[in-house]
């Protein structure tokens, strides 16, 4: 993680030394200047004044883009509305807007350890709105950047989803961002397109000037002076499997005689308890499906499955748990687990979902001694 926030740095699109913007004049201002000149006429003075040279002040427009972490984000195979976090910093010496747009990078940037070999579903850029530095779902939801002033800066969230792929370890991202006009709260501008500098300046229009010079290499996607800049970062799936377990048990529950202790003599009911628990605290265990054939000399109970939170053993398998019907048509479940009894292959499936990290899942059916 060092290594990589080391190279993350030196990568991360940073520009040389600036003047602050607020130290520029601003532009559009009309400068204006005339001078005059003294003279003699028959030992009388006199003083005339030429006439005034005008011209406005052209957009210098220059900005930065840097990656606001250390290494990459640490994640988990699906995990949502995963983050990366991004500064931009405007020096134009105007109010601008820019334009925001995520991508992935498919190739080895030497920003980490290995090379990228997965990527992030429903990739967005979002603007932190409460300036909090932190992604607030349904909070930070604007798309663009809007009226950034002079030497004002704002974070910026990428965010995705972690798909659950076998063997995912690094994704790069990168945000590019886009220079746009400026001047209009709550409208996004239009990038800017800057002035031929072949042609010669007009004094009274704003010319725009691209003088960026956040390159970090054409070959990373990004050159000085075109009025883009560009970052990157990344995500870390540190954990590929978890210490999953299953434990099960039998527990007679009742024989028929109305016995205090009941026996397993045919007839007599017996409740079968596995037990799911996840030993990785950092890592969720996903989709998690028991499998489980009824042995034979037993009749399955219909109706009997049941998932839920594990009671205490030796006593009650599940508690605070729901009862499952035997068919698999899931259509009507509402409670996030299902299971079905498949009568001719005499199994017991049991789809008890997610198992979260240090968390235990329950589920139970019961069986008759023939």
């Amino acid at each position: 993680m060092l290594l990589a926030g080391t190279a993350l740095a030196g990568l991360a699109g940073a520009a040389q030394a600036q003047t602050a913007a607020a130290q520029l004049t601003t532009a559009g201002t009309r400068i204006d200047n005339t001078a005059s000149v003294t003279y003699s006429v028959n030992g009388t003075n006199q003083s005339t004044t030429s006439t005034t040279a005008s011209f406005v002040v052209d957009k210098k427009v220059n900005f930065t883009v840097v990656t606001a972490q250390t290494g990459p984000t640490q994640v988990n195979l699906g995990d949502q509305n995963a983050v990366t976090t991004f500064r931009v910093t405007n020096l134009t010496n105007d109010v601008q807007d820019f334009l925001l747009d995520p991508d992935q990078q498919n190739i080895s940037l030497g920003l980490f350890p290995g090379s990228d070999n997965f990527d992030l579903t429903s990739l967005r850029a979002y603007v932190d709105s409460n300036g909090n530095g932190r992604y607030d779902a349904g909070v930070d939801t604007q798309t663009w950047i809007d009226e950034l002033a002079p030497d004002a800066s704002v974070t910026v969230f990428i965010v995705g989803n972690v798909p659950n792929q076998a063997g995912a370890q690094y994704a790069y991202d990168s945000l590019r961002v886009v220079a746009a006009a400026g001047g209009q709260s709550g409208t996004q501008g239009s990038a800017l397109i800057a002035t031929d500098l072949n042609l010669n300046g007009a004094d009274g229009t704003v010319d725009i000037v691209f003088a960026d010079d956040d390159s970090d290499g054409a070959l990373l996607g990004d050159i000085a002076r075109n009025g883009q800049g560009r970052a990157y970062s990344g995500y870390f799936v540190a954990i590929n499997n978890v210490a999953l377990s299953v434990a099960k048990s039998a527990r007679v529950l009742a024989d028929g005689l109305g016995s205090a202790n009941p026996k397993a003599i045919p007839g007599a009911t017996v409740e079968y308890c596995l037990r799911v628990s996840n030993a990785t605290l950092n890592a969720s265990a996903n989709g998690v499906t028991l499998n489980d054939v009824v042995p034979a000399h037993t009749t399955y109970v219909p109706g009997s499955i049941s998932i839920g939170t594990p009671g205490a053993l030796g006593i009650a398998c599940v508690v605070n748990g729901s009862t499952e019907d035997d068919d698999s048509d899931d259509a009507t479940e509402t409670d996030g687990v299902t299971a079905s009894f498949d009568g001719v292959a005499k199994k017991v499936v049991a789809n008890v979902g997610t198992v979260s990290g240090g968390g235990s899942v329950a589920a139970s059916f019961k069986v008759t001694i023939d």
